[in-house]
């Protein structure tokens, strides 16, 4: 935290503090990495999110990390979520700013969403309007000089660690971090790349357990935890 924030480079010690969090997350959520779904084939993973966002009764945020795929899986699934009554919004789709799209799903309970890593990063939506979070797959960093560049500085100042991950964890954190932000909060948290190695998991609040089943599993399990909320 120190090097990311520069207050490594402060002339005196920056202070510490950790506080634990107020909610109970075991019991607030549910997390799964779907097992079964091909994550290069468009068509899946538009049915995979398209289920689970009516298994969820809408409320849902898609997560891609390619600007191609989000339009590829938007233009699969916008019909039949139309026709189940649950709005679709889609950054990079519709011609409205982020910040808009995320006050609209904000406003609307049984709305869905899909975004980019703008979204990830810059969504705060209390409630029930927030219950199911979808990701196409593992964020992990594209390999630009600059980052070729931080990675090898990092694990040269810092023995065993592991830059990608590092990055890749906290990506994952911040996207957790969206579904629960009150005490009444319950929301469900799934990977759709069955490729995510466990080392990974410590992005995750302690007591959370991740369960790696098969997608018709998964919407069983949603429709019955979120389904009593």
């Amino acid at each position: 935290a120190d090097a990311r924030t520069g207050a490594s480079h402060f002339p005196a010690p920056a202070v510490h503090a950790r506080v634990a969090s107020p909610f109970d997350y075991a019991a607030q959520t549910r997390v799964f990495v779907v097992t079964d779904v091909r994550r290069n084939d468009a068509d899946q993973m538009a049915a995979a999110m398209r289920e689970l966002f009516v298994a969820s009764g809408g409320g849902g945020l898609g997560l891609f990390t390619s600007i191609a795929r989000l339009r590829q899986v938007h233009a699969r699934m916008a019909d039949a979520l139309d026709a189940a009554g649950l709005p679709l919004y889609a950054q990079h789709v519709d011609s409205l700013n982020v910040a808009t799209l995320i006050d609209i799903f904000r406003a609307e309970t049984d709305a869905c969403l899909l975004g980019t890593d703008a979204v990830r990063d810059g969504v705060d939506v209390p409630g029930r309007s927030l219950r199911m979070l979808a990701f196409d797959r593992i964020p992990w960093p594209r390999p630009t000089i600059l980052h070729k560049a931080r990675k090898k500085d990092f694990e040269a100042k810092h023995s065993g660690a592991k830059y990608d991950d590092m990055l890749t964890r906290l990506r994952l954190k911040q996207a957790f971090g969206r579904l629960i932000r009150r005490a009444d909060d319950h929301g469900v948290f799934v990977m759709l790349d069955r490729a995510m190695p466990s080392r990974l998991q410590g992005a995750l609040p302690e007591g959370v357990e991740v369960h790696k089943i098969g997608l018709a599993d998964v919407i069983s399990e949603t429709k019955e935890f979120l389904g009593s909320r």
